[in-house]
């Protein structure tokens, strides 16, 4: 049996800056759920894999409908990159499964507010276009990394893009930062490059508020704060 698209969540068990980040709550629920949740209703997976070192995260992700039959297999550390996790979980899946995937989408469990429509989106465009690899980002509205700069020990800033000082904000090109929310790939180019970014992959911009990466506690606050705002408006 061949099945063509695999979902997999990372979600390792000890996290630096937000101690169990990805069961933390969020908005009543551990923060996993929200990506579950997205996966799940967006009715395009032949799979859902959950890659985790964690009994605690894999018995909470099976009461929200996913049962997770094996753990990660080392790769927990602070170093390895997130593709190499998702490599391996895909390598496990079709090991453990007997089955082949052509399509593996990445969906990191600190990205909450995107959700199933921003997966649907995504897919459709990666498909229509018959990309490689697929990154989403979003712009970066409040913060302008044409002036920024660097602090050396005496407080001397060094700046990165030098000719752009004197350019007014309104004339410097937009600019956009990756987000953890969404990345897909084609498996073989996935495991031929060892990661989303190869040299054929396209970037696929989402909105901020779907697009927040939760890596401290101010992201934390950010996203809940957009999301009541959201709810409200």
């Amino acid at each position: 049996m061949v099945n063509k698209v695999i979902c997999i969540i990372p979600a390792r068990e000890n996290s630096k800056r937000i101690k169990n980040k990805n069961i933390i709550d969020f908005d009543g629920k551990p923060m996993i759920y929200w990506t579950i949740k997205a996966a799940l209703d967006s009715n395009i997976f032949d799979r859902i894999v959950i890659s985790t070192d964690s009994k605690k995260i894999a018995n909470i992700a099976s009461l929200i409908g996913i049962k997770v039959p094996f753990l990660r297999e080392g790769l927990s550390d602070d170093f390895t990159p997130i593709s190499e996790v998702t490599i391996a979980a895909l390598k496990q899946a079709e090991q453990y499964w007997s089955e082949n995937y052509e399509i593996v989408v990445q969906l990191m469990a600190n990205c909450p507010n995107r959700n199933e429509t921003n997966i649907q989106d995504a897919f459709n465009y990666f498909n229509e276009k018959n990309l490689e690899s697929l990154v989403s980002c979003s712009k970066m509205n409040m913060l302008l990394p044409w002036w920024s700069f660097t602090i050396d020990n005496n407080r001397k800033p060094k700046y990165n893009f030098p000719n752009f000082l004197n350019i007014r904000s309104q004339d410097l090109e937009e600019a956009y930062c990756p987000s953890g929310a969404l990345w897909i790939s084609k498996s073989s180019k996935l495991i031929e490059h060892k990661s989303f970014y190869g040299p054929n992959h396209h970037a696929y911009p989402l909105d901020w508020f779907s697009a927040i990466d939760i890596d401290t506690y101010d992201d934390l606050k950010i996203a809940q704060l957009a999301r009541v705002f959201k709810k409200e408006k």
